[in-house]
């Protein structure tokens, strides 16, 4: 037999540009499986899918290309769904061929029959089965750019016999990415411009669409003497080499940025779709530029929003700027962001036996991972301190679940990253909950030979559900857990592994970690009672009524001892 329908799908993926594909092979994947090895299109044999969808992402954002995932019919490739919503919902360029029974059986509740269009339609940019080997080069086509120019996932439902069928002839289509550049019209430029000139209290609000506009941004900034707070999104593209940096707003973020945001005049959103509205000012003048026309607007009421990539929009913009002088409101936040930074970097721990905080084994990794390192994180905790204490320098990157939320992100994602680049170093911050929730595909780690570096913030507990709890006036119930000591776990699978539980040993256990050349686990005992303050003194009054009605009732029920550790934790 000749090439098959399989033969061609492959083919078109990999002149596509797709270099690995994640997934688990099985019956109606098999074909397509055999046609993947015969490719250049390397395979990763993961334990879960959803953590192969978790990986294919993590390497589409890092590489800028498209990558694939592929399953078996019904659960198999049911398992990559939440992967696949933490990767549409993060515009990474993904694939996912979703196999499926053989048509003749379709349609009558056969055996692991599953609809996948109704089930993917939510996640994806594009969602369609190949019916006849007739179209099938064709449609493939057709996924590839959808996945790469609408910055999402694309799904390839696949039955089984049109993978084995005989391809047919078909005209020669091919994958064409265009990439045009946006900005706004003069007309619209020159109304921004009259605002911004207009105003010395301005702030900007840079977000992930400042990719690639660091020096435009940082000249926005200088040109109007305005404040630049970002989002945890943004935080990799202006953090650095930037003057006028005054951090995160929002829960997690800090109170420069907070109050820079709510008491200017103007608030320049730029490539920012922060969701939550209590953040934003009341009475400022919004102007958002996005490349996503849906964004205008749909956070906060905007004075004007426009359509635009930020860095033509900017070079664009720039020369209709007035250069402004008073830098009095820059000044304040700037100052105020900079002692807020002396703050946390001189967190220092009691003595050689005190127990070890989540920030300062952060501030540690900070301290001695590479320039250039690679971060992923488990949502939770260890996102929070990534974002607030890795320093990026515009070399490193960090990713966690920012959008989607979701647990478990943090060492598959890692494993894509480290399959994209090889040559770099990678460094997961794991949550207990999450880390033990996808704990096989530590397995993958080993067979892959993938030299990453894992650190387990080990609570014994699901920490911000606890916080959530607490913070709802409620003594935490169902967040505690039981682990096993990781380091041995991570030796009993062929890791190198360690254990730390004081602090006095903590670094050079971290550096230790760090110099292993093959993959590594550190599971560091962190102190259960730190809380992830929210920037002073945005405290809601239900939390706060929340976290006393907690207090008594943790009094009431005998747990006198872990309110207090809880002070001394996070106040004294």
């Amino acid at each position: 037999m000749g090439k098959r329908v399989a033969d061609v799908l492959i083919e078109t993926l990999q002149a596509a540009g797709v270099k690995t594909c994640y997934g688990i092979v099985g019956d109606t994947l098999n074909r397509i499986a055999h046609a993947i090895d015969r490719s250049e299109i390397d395979w990763v044999h993961m334990r879960h899918e959803e953590a192969g969808a978790f990986a294919a992402q993590a390497e589409a954002l890092i590489a800028g290309r498209l990558t694939a995932c592929a399953g078996s019919c019904g659960p198999g490739s049911l398992h990559f769904i939440n992967g696949l919503y933490e990767a549409n919902r993060n515009r990474a360029p993904v694939i996912l061929i979703a196999t499926q029974i053989i048509r003749k059986d379709l349609g009558f509740q056969s055996i692991q029959e599953v609809d996948f269009k109704e089930v993917y339609k939510g996640c994806s940019v594009f969602c369609e089965m190949i019916l006849t080997p007739e179209h099938a080069h064709r449609l493939t086509v057709a996924a590839c750019p959808a996945a790469l120019t609408k910055r999402g996932v694309a799904v390839l439902i696949v039955p089984a016999d049109i993978a084995n069928a005989a391809a047919h002839e078909e005209p020669p289509y091919a994958v064409h990415v265009p990439r045009p550049l946006v900005r706004p019209s003069d007309a619209e430029l020159d109304e921004i411009a009259a605002i911004l000139n207009k105003s010395d209290a301005i702030t900007i609000y840079a977000g992930a669409g400042c990719a690639g506009a660091h020096d435009e941004v940082v000249a926005t900034a200088a040109r109007l003497k305005a404040p630049m707070a970002h989002t945890s999104r943004g935080k990799d593209f202006v953090e650095y080499d930037n003057p006028y940096n005054i951090g995160m707003t929002g829960i997690i973020g800090g109170s420069s940025g907070y109050h820079a945001v709510l008491g200017c005049d103007v608030l320049l959103l730029l490539g920012a779709d922060f969701a939550w509205t209590q953040f934003y000012p009341d009475r400022a003048k919004i102007l958002q530029v996005d490349a996503d026309p849906t964004h205008i607007g749909r956070r906060h009421p905007v004075t004007i929003g426009t359509v635009g990539d930020i860095k033509p929009t900017l070079e664009a913009l720039l020369p209709r700027l007035r250069q402004h002088e008073d830098d009095d409101f820059l000044a304040t936040y700037v100052e105020r962001f900079h002692k807020g930074q002396a703050s946390a970097k001189a967190e220092s721990v009691s003595g050689p036996n005190s127990t070890i905080s989540g920030t300062y084994l952060t501030q540690l990794v900070n301290k001695h991972a590479a320039e250039d390192a690679l971060f992923a994180a488990d949502d939770g905790t260890p996102v929070v301190w990534m974002l607030r204490h890795i320093d990026t320098g515009g070399k490193r990157r960090t990713f966690g679940s920012l959008l989607h939320g979701t647990m478990a992100g943090g060492m598959p994602s890692a494993l894509g990253l480290q399959k994209a680049q090889p040559g770099r170093q990678v460094i997961c911050l794991a949550g207990d909950g999450g880390f033990s929730m996808l704990l096989g595909d530590l397995l993958t780690v080993v067979q892959e030979k993938l030299p990453i570096k894992i650190a387990v913030y080990n609570n014994s507990k699901l920490g911000f559900i606890d916080i959530e709890q607490k913070a709802a006036g409620l003594v935490p119930l169902y967040t505690d857990l039981k682990n096993p000591d990781f380091g041995e776990v991570a030796k009993a699978v062929g890791l190198w592994g360690q254990s730390v539980s004081k602090a006095g040993d903590l670094e050079g256990a971290v550096k230790a970690w760090l110099a292993q050349p093959g993959p590594a686990l550190l599971d560091v005992k962190v102190n259960p009672m730190q809380l992830v303050m929210p920037p002073s003194p945005f405290v809601s009054p239900e939390a706060v009524v929340g976290m006393g009605v907690y207090t008594a009732k943790a009094m009431l029920q005998g747990k006198g001892r872990d309110v207090w550790e809880m002070v001394v934790e996070n106040i004294l």
